[in-house]
């Protein structure tokens, strides 16, 4: 086991896939001889060359249907997109080719490929490099979408989505890439798709929560712990298909929930598991559901306070805590 962070995990599971399958290949922007905005791929240009780690121009519609095309060949593309902001001139090859194509070729086509996108604030990036949009995704049948919150999970997950037959949508959490560090063994293994994960057990109430808010919310726990609430925080970890027999088994022995996502309130991603929980668990509340979010302002602020004061952290998720303890 070696302690690494989330960025390291990524690249790891990119060079291990591309040494598996000599049908994997990256392509985007800067990826090559850069490493890649972030330096995701940096030394895979290197030690692979040209013909499978492809610097693209800048076209994320080309990008991705330049991958499109080659999992219908039997490639296992590999698609970075910058920053989740610039994913949407590439949205209708994304929803009406990818998600929709082992649906209307009766399972004749499949399309095996990983789109890879940076998402979330809290860098400075301002408005357009800064978006969480992981609720639009999961509103597309055909689609996976995953959030890793670890470098376990990012290496395991991401070598998982490779050798899936679907299309994933892999969005990680850029504030993470160098803050969050963890265990990684250093053999083959992978992390199932879809399976949520207890990442602390609880007896008070449940906080669910996947990417950068886990890992704050982790905290959060911690900190209330010593004021003698016992949190249990749930990874969801996969956002579609989601794992709703663990959320509702949480809920069911805690009676209480609070669920924590960086993207607006509104439409958010936790409406989804708050109808989950009133659905399937509404007679084994104690308290309402409670939802913790970003407001509902169009982006986030260029401005360090202003994105102070949009960004969630551990101080607000243990008073969220706090308030949902009360009932």
């Amino acid at each position: 086991m070696a302690e690494i962070t989330l960025i390291e995990a990524v690249r790891q599971a990119m060079d291990e896939e591309l040494a598996r399958d000599e049908n994997v290949f990256i392509v985007g922007e800067d990826v090559g001889k850069r490493g890649g905005v972030f330096r995701a791929t940096q030394g895979l240009f290197e030690k692979y060359g040209g013909e499978r780690v492809i610097d693209s121009p800048l076209a994320e519609l080309s990008i991705v249907g330049v991958g499109i095309g080659a999992a219908l060949y039997g490639m296992l593309p590999i698609c970075e997109i910058q920053f989740a902001d610039f994913i949407h001139p590439a949205l209708n090859q994304i929803i009406n080719e990818a998600a929709k194509m082992c649906y209307r070729s009766n399972g004749a086509w499949t399309v095996p490929m990983v789109i890879r996108a940076p998402y979330g604030g809290g860098i400075g990036g301002g408005l357009y490099h800064s978006q969480s949009l992981e609720a639009l995704f999961t509103h597309i049948p055909g689609l996976k979408v995953v959030i890793p919150s670890s470098p376990y999970d990012a290496k395991g997950l991401l070598k998982s989505a490779v050798r899936d037959p679907n299309p994933v949508v892999f969005f990680e959490p850029k504030k993470g890439y160098r803050l969050i560090k963890g265990e990684v063994p250093d053999g083959e293994f992978t992390v199932p798709i879809g399976p949520a994960n207890v990442t602390r057990p609880g007896s008070d109430l449940t906080v669910f929560s996947y990417g950068m808010m886990h890992y704050y919310s982790l905290q959060a726990a911690e900190e209330v712990a010593k004021e003698g609430i016992d949190a249990e925080v749930v990874d969801l970890r996969t956002l579609y298909p989601v794992d709703r027999q663990t959320i509702l088994n949480s809920v069911r022995k805690t009676g209480k929930a609070l669920i924590v996502h960086e993207d607006n309130l509104t439409g958010g991603y936790g409406a989804e598991i708050a109808a989950t929980i009133a659905e399937g668990a509404f007679t084994d509340l104690d308290a309402p559901v409670h939802r913790l979010a970003g407001p509902d302002v169009p982006a986030v602020p260029f401005s360090h306070p202003m994105q102070d004061w949009f960004m969630l952290n551990p101080a607000k998720i243990a008073e969220a805590i706090r308030q949902l303890a009360r009932y």
